[in-house]
């Protein structure tokens, strides 16, 4: 099958429900916010059976009267404490876990008008054993990890905004895999105050929604920050095209999307040029495991220790592997990270985004693996905030995408450039 553009094959086949056209709906009073909440129940009636997007379900749930969010069915990541339903991480350690409060970002959601539907699948721990979960893009192939039920809820159309989370690639890669837009905010924009912790210093809590406008809406109903709302577009953003050589050869569809994705934003008036990355940052992308492990044997020192034979198995077998791993070399790679950060926000100096790979490229075959991370693991540990953008449709109906970076703090610059690049791409 030939590439094709999005807005072809991918929307043709897979119709999402845009939350700014809800909320949108909802004001103009053409659709009641029980009957918005309603139409998703719908949609996961008919289409969890073949995806399998969630662990568990809300009984009855109804919309709320007031809030920017009201009749808007979100799906909350399955390491993300909710008082209502169980929290499971999915790891038989936890379960019928049931936390006693909400999570922070949960209450951030209620407190907006958001309806909570259900819990979405996560790999073990948001780490690296799968789930069961299908890409709704092609089912014989995973949809990504570890937020694996929230992408593809939200991409099988069953309901417009879900949470996940991303320690090395777990929003901005399953994303990708499913042709949906998704952002990985600066860090600490979200609280993680009731998220199972993986890595304190790279934990980022993540959305999930059709498209980049939808993600704005989402956030700043959350967060309560207005300007995070899509004002005039950039008209002519300078854009670094970054291919992250340090992180070895993508495959020829991630290659391909970000040369679609760049001509289109040239071709949309934007100044485009490759850009090369200070050394240090390559060496802070070689060190994001070293931070990573080493806090996870302390996040889950009592699953390691108390629980070891039912621990998910590639998780301990990482955990095995990096259990020698010192305190010095803990402390090192904490030092590069400190200097990366200060060389990334020089680079931002010369240009307004960086956009570079979602993904090595399209969505492995079968279920054994959601997919590698090299290419989301940098931007992680920098902090800095991250979109996913759907940049063309490869074989076997496989979307992939490309994620537009915006220094630290700069959200409001991350989704409005985001959006110039989706309407480029759009515009073809």
């Amino acid at each position: 099958m030939p590439a094709t553009r999005p807005g072809m094959t991918e929307r043709k086949h897979r119709p999402m429900i845009s939350l700014a056209e809800l909320q949108r709906r909802i004001d103009a009073g053409e659709i009641l916010p029980d009957a918005a909440v309603a139409q998703s129940l719908h949609a996961i009636d008919a289409h969890e059976k073949a995806i399998g997007a969630f662990v568990c379900r809300s009984e009855n749930p109804r919309a709320a009267d007031t809030g920017p969010l009201r009749g808007i069915a979100v799906g909350i990541k399955d390491i993300i404490d909710t008082a209502k339903l169980p929290t499971e991480m999915g790891s038989p350690i936890y379960k019928n876990h049931r936390p006693r409060a909400d999570a922070a970002v949960v209450m951030m959601l209620k407190q907006a008008g958001a309806t909570i539907v259900g819990k979405t699948t996560t790999t073990a721990f948001a780490a690296n054993d799968p789930t069961a979960t299908l890409n709704p893009c092609n089912h014989a192939h995973t949809p990504g990890g570890s937020s694996s039920g929230s992408a593809a809820a939200v991409a099988a159309g069953m309901i417009p905004l879900a949470l996940g989370s991303q320690t090395g690639g777990s929003v901005i890669r399953p994303a990708s895999f499913c042709g949906i837009a998704a952002i990985k905010p600066s860090f600490h924009l979200l609280p993680k105050v009731g998220v199972k912790c993986f890595s304190w210093t790279l934990d980022t809590v993540g959305l999930f929604a059709a498209h980049v406008k939808d993600l704005a809406h989402g956030l700043a109903a959350m967060t309560n920050r207005p300007e995070l709302l899509l004002g005039a577009a950039i008209t002519t953003p300078r854009i670094g095209v970054v291919m992250q050589e340090f992180a070895g050869e993508p495959e020829a569809a991630g290659a391909e999307a970000v040369r679609i994705a760049a001509a289109a934003a040239g071709r949309a008036g934007a100044s485009v040029r490759a850009l090369k990355l200070p050394e240090i940052l390559a060496e802070a992308w070689r060190i994001h495991p070293t931070i990573q492990d080493f806090e996870a044997h302390q996040a889950f020192a009592w699953e390691y220790r108390e629980n070891y034979d039912a621990m998910p198995p590639l998780l301990r077998c990482r955990l095995d592997e990096s259990r020698d791993m010192t305190p010095a070399a803990y402390d090192a790679a904490r030092a590069v990270a400190i200097r990366a950060r200060a060389a990334l926000a020089q680079v931002f100096e010369e240009v307004d985004i960086l956009l570079t790979l979602s993904a090595a490229g399209a969505a492995p075959r079968g279920l054994s693996s959601t997919g590698d991370p090299r290419f989301n693991r940098l931007w992680t540990l920098m902090g800095n905030p991250c979109v996913n953008v759907p940049a063309f449709i490869a074989e076997s109906g496989l979307p992939v995408g490309v994620q537009v970076i915006a220094g630290y703090g700069d959200d409001a610059k991350a989704l409005t450039a985001a959006r110039f690049v989706e309407e480029a791409l759009a515009r073809g």
